[in-house]
């Protein structure tokens, strides 16, 4: 179960951190730029720099797709050598996936089945009937988009149905009806602490992926009161580019790991 081996990996490096595997080429080392698979290599040395303070890894599967074949190829190595060197931390595919039931059958193929991730992230419109092939396998996390961190987020998610804002009806539902295997969790920004708080309060110990701390603006103290869960465990806070581009030069994966030190230990103060 993939919220089990989350835990599990929470607990053994005492980490609620996600480390985000945004490999973009143009911003590599430039020593990287001239060898095999460079995407492979910056995220090997990435990973075996950080391993001991993460929780979870997260690529956005945008940085791969761009390079086609390519780039593909390089995701799947990424999870590959994971799952071979560091079996004991689970990897979330960031693809906000949606579509109607039979075309994402090959979502789940690709994601579970070819490339071996743990859990990806998914987009509710469709509602559950459309999400049941990611659903229904039971030993994968299925993380639904519920408050997001991006400045028109409000857009929709905070339309009123019966006086309730969308994003809790998704949260509701999510934990209500959609939750029969436990194997979901959502996404609630940093930015909006308030509602992650509300949230946290419908949902019980659901585990959150939470963006937006760093670089969006969101504040981990005001995070960390609203959702830590009963077991002091609950969020997964994510960081990409303040940790994988501390450093352009040939020390990158030395400045990734003072940077994700310092986030874990802030995130600890907390707990």
């Amino acid at each position: 179960m993939f919220d089990q081996k989350l835990r599990t990996a929470m607990t053994k490096n005492n980490s609620l951190l996600c480390v985000g595997l945004d490999a973009d080429f143009d911003k590599l080392p430039e020593h990287l730029k001239q060898v095999e698979n460079p995407l492979f290599e910056f995220n090997k040395a990435i990973i075996d720099a950080t391993a001991d303070l993460v929780c979870v890894y997260k690529p956005n599967s945008a940085f791969y797709e761009a390079l086609g074949v390519d780039g593909i190829k390089q995701l799947k190595l990424t999870a590959d050598y994971l799952h071979d060197t560091y079996p004991d931390i689970p990897i979330i595919l960031d693809a906000k996936r949606a579509d109607i039931g039979n075309t994402n059958n090959g979502y789940v193929e690709f994601t579970f089945d070819y490339l071996g991730m743990d859990a990806i992230t998914l987009h509710p419109y469709l509602g559950k009937e459309a999400l049941d092939p990611f659903l229904s396998r039971a030993d994968k996390g299925s993380i639904i988009l519920c408050r997001t961190s991006n400045p028109g987020a409000g857009e929709f998610q905070d339309l009123t149905i019966d006086g309730t804002p969308l994003y809790q009806h998704v949260a509701r539902a999510v934990s209500d009806t959609w939750n029969g295997n436990n194997n979901c969790l959502l996404v609630v920004g940093a930015t909006y602490p308030d509602e992650m708080k509300r949230i946290r309060s419908s949902v019980g110990d659901m585990t959150f992926l939470v963006p937006g701390i760093g670089a969006q603006g969101g504040d981990l103290a005001e995070v960390m009161a609203a959702g830590i869960d009963s077991q002091n465990q609950g969020v997964i806070i994510s960081s990409s580019r303040g940790i994988i581009y501390a450093s352009s030069g040939e020390d990158f994966a030395h400045a990734a790991r003072a940077e994700a030190q310092a986030l874990k230990d802030a995130i600890n103060s907390y707990r």
